[in-house]
């Protein structure tokens, strides 16, 4: 029996969290109707020893019912059925991840993982807070602990995309530690009126010369993009973090409040 599927489709199954394996036996079941183990192996080409366990995997996922018959059958779901149910899958397993991550947090396990942590980073050398970042998301990621973690003072000299990435990503969480008493300086350059607007309520913002991206949290730890975002696709951006208060008291902020004099409010 012929079996063709576009590569497109495979990639399209891929996406939803499939393996090879399983998308060559989905596939091949689709186009059987029903079968055991060991003939939608020869179809799909994969080895019959790992059929098995591929099918039960989809059968997990939502994508194959299992005839409890001798031998065991396996029955292919319509595809819009079957990508119905592994939907219900991902939401339960996720809302159960959920549950379990905040119980985890009101426990107290938490107190004891909070003073391991502690007792690590004492035996830690200060010149070792450092690391790289790649990729917007995961950058995004590592401002928002930075954030988070302030206890009194940011410093932002930002791009025009860095802007509009502060206000799609990090506003809620600006707005509210503003709110706690944080002091927020963000230096920016013309433009983005909607963005520097809404972040101007929240921050003293000035439009100034801003040659990159650079974040100042405390006088304590630096972050600074390292690629030019103009020219870099999100998934390639570079940033650099460290933890260092003589770097970030004597260099940046130096840097920073030097740029700043010379800037000009935001007229909003």
């Amino acid at each position: 029996m012929t079996m063709v599927v576009s590569i497109e489709v495979l990639d399209a199954l891929k996406s939803i969290g499939l393996n090879l394996y399983e998308r060559k036996i989905f596939v091949a079941l689709l186009a059987k109707g029903i079968a055991t183990a060991a003939e939608v192996s020869e179809i799909a080409g994969v080895p019959r020893s790992r059929s098995y366990d591929v099918l039960e995997s989809l059968a997990e996922k939502g994508f194959v019912i299992i005839q409890p018959s001798k031998p065991i059958r396996y029955v292919a779901l319509k595809p819009s059925d079957a990508l119905e149910r592994t939907k219900k899958v991902f939401e339960n397993k996720y809302k159960t991840m959920i549950e379990r991550v905040n119980t985890l947090k009101n426990s107290s396990s938490l107190n004891e993982l909070e003073r391991i942590y502690r007792q690590g980073f004492n035996l830690v050398q200060p010149s070792e807070f450092t690391g790289t970042f790649k990729g917007k998301d995961i950058i995004n990621r590592q401002m928002n602990s930075l954030f988070r973690n302030a206890k009194d003072h940011i410093d932002i000299m930002t791009t025009s995309r860095g802007v509009d990435n502060l206000y799609s990503n990090h506003f809620r969480l600006l707005k509210k530690i503003s709110k706690n008493g944080i002091k927020l300086r963000i230096l920016v350059p013309s433009g983005n009126e909607s963005a520097v607007r809404a972040l101007s309520e929240i921050a003293d913002v000035r439009n100034g010369d801003a040659p990159g991206r650079m974040y100042n949290i405390d006088s304590r730890d630096i972050m600074m993009g390292l690629t030019d975002d103009k020219d870099t696709h999100e998934t390639q951006e570079v940033a650099f973090w460290t933890n260092s208060p003589h770097v970030a008291e004597n260099m940046i902020k130096t840097m920073f409040e030097k740029a700043w004099a010379s800037a000009k409010p935001v007229k909003v």
